[in-house]
Order: C-alpha cells, then structure tokens, then sequence
C-alpha cells in the first residue's frame, strides 16, 4: 500500500510559478509510474503529468512546455514544477502512484491518491 502526501501549492498570481512536491511511503517507490492529477471546480478530474521510473516524462495538452515532472528516487520523492500559470490551472491537484504505467499514462486511473492539494491562480 503506498501513501501519497502532498505540499506546496497555495495562491500565484497569473504567470507566476509554483512548485508540488509530494512524498511517498509504504512501496517500492522506484517501481512505480509517479503522477500528477487535478481536478477543477465543477470538472472532471484531468490528468497532469507522469514520470516512468526510468524518468520518461508525458504530459496532459494544457500544460506542456509550462509544467516539468521530475522525481527523486533516493527520496522517495515527485515534483510538480508548475510555470506561466493561468486562471485556468487553478484546481486541487493530487499525487498519484501505479506499478503499471499505462494505467497512470495512458488510462489516466492510477491505483494510489493523495489527499490532494490547492493551487489557485489569481487573474
């Protein structure tokens, strides 16, 4: 059973930056497909961000060339490194862990959440 705790976040500023870190524990980190997932205010949930655990990166549309995944194994640990935010990016965002990368990636349906976390963009 793996456990997802996230911090970071809060409020930015249109075009200012953020950064999500999340830490792991509970598994075997470096087996697992690590992600990130938001979900807006009246929306469905969106898929983020993955990392492979040989650190392939894949991104959702809305944010590619503004967000960087990145992870650190040793740590047992995974970064959102969120720039150029837009009113649009403003949503509870969540870690997320899967053994299977397709199922993070591809299907978008990770096994394992975290509690989630804010971040709000001001206009």
């Amino acid at each position: 059973q793996v456990q997802l705790l996230e911090s970071g976040g809060g409020l930015v500023q249109t075009g200012g930056s953020v950064s999500l870190s999340c830490a792991a524990s509970g598994g075997e980190f470096v087996r697992h497909t690590m992600g990130w997932s938001r979900q807006a205010p009246g929306k469905d949930r969106e898929f983020v961000a993955g990392i492979s655990w040989t650190g392939r990166t894949h991104y959702g549309d809305s944010v590619k060339g503004r967000f960087t995944i990145s992870r650190d194994d040793a740590k047992n640990m995974v970064f959102l490194q969120m720039n150029n935010l837009k009113p649009e990016d403003t949503a509870v965002y969540y870690c997320t862990a899967d053994g299977n990368l397709k199922r993070l990636v591809e299907l978008h349906s990770p096994t394992y959440w975290g509690q989630g976390i804010p971040v709000t963009v001001s206009s």
